[in-house]
This record gives C-alpha cells, structure tokens and sequence, in this order.
C-alpha cells in the first residue's frame, strides 16, 4: 500500500501483514476499507489510555482528545503529535478528502475533516476501530 513513496519505520512483506492481522483488520489497515459505521468495539470506550495503531502498536491518540461527532466512528480531534499521523489527498468514491495513515507503518485509519465544530482544532479524526488498538491507563 506504500503509495506515498515514503520510507517507513515498520516494513514488512504483504505476507507477513497477513498472517499479523486478521483479514478484517487487513482489508480497513492495507487496503484502505472501512468498517461499517457504528459496529466498531472502540467507538463507545470512555476509559482514559493512549490509541495506538493496530498493525504496529505506534502511539496515535490520547483519550482527552476523543469526542463523540456523532459519524459512527471513533474520533479524535488532534494526534499524540503532529509526526504520529500521515495526511494524504483522497480523491476516491468522486470526492476529495484527507486520508489518515499511521506514519510508522503506513497503515489506513481512516479520514480527517475539518468540521470538528466546538473542538479545539476544529478537526474530526475519523477512525476505523479495526485499525486502532487502546491500552487503559492503570
């Protein structure tokens, strides 16, 4: 899926993101799917803890900075930090949007907007529960 032409951190062969993830997590994390709008086990989770990338456990998002948008996804309106996350122009499906991809491993999260109305950066990381894993703060 590496696309951008960038060099990530974590690399591996399409084979060995197979047999690491499961064919869910495969199809949103390095084909660029999507889950199905309010199925996802993260969406509702309300503990404090940090969200990390499912395929290669990189720290993305803190629990302060998720809200509920309303979208059926989890979101988040900043990253752990500006170096986390990767930005990239989506013009699939007639239409022009940012994709989100986890800056370690290149693996798809999902989509940010800018229409995070009352957030402090007025941005809605839109995120597939598929791609993140959550570690609860002790």
């Amino acid at each position: 899926m590496n696309t951008s032409g960038k060099d990530y951190a974590v690399e591996k062969t399409d084979e060995q993101w197979r047999a690491e993830l499961t064919p869910e997590q495969y199809k949103v994390l390095r084909e660029a799917g999507t889950e199905r709008a309010w199925t996802g086990e993260l969406l509702d989770e309300s503990r404090s803890g940090l969200y990390t990338c499912a395929a290669c456990n990189a720290e993305l998002f803190k629990s302060g900075t998720k809200f509920d948008s309303g979208c059926g996804w989890p979101s988040f309106y900043d990253s752990v930090n500006p170096d986390a996350v990767e930005l990239i122009e989506d013009r699939s499906l007639g239409m022009v949007r940012t994709e989100v991809r986890c800056a370690a491993c290149g693996s798809h999260l999902g989509h940010v907007f800018d229409d995070g109305f009352g957030t402090p950066t007025g941005l809605r990381y839109c995120m597939n529960s598929l791609s993140l894993g959550f570690h609860a703060e002790s």
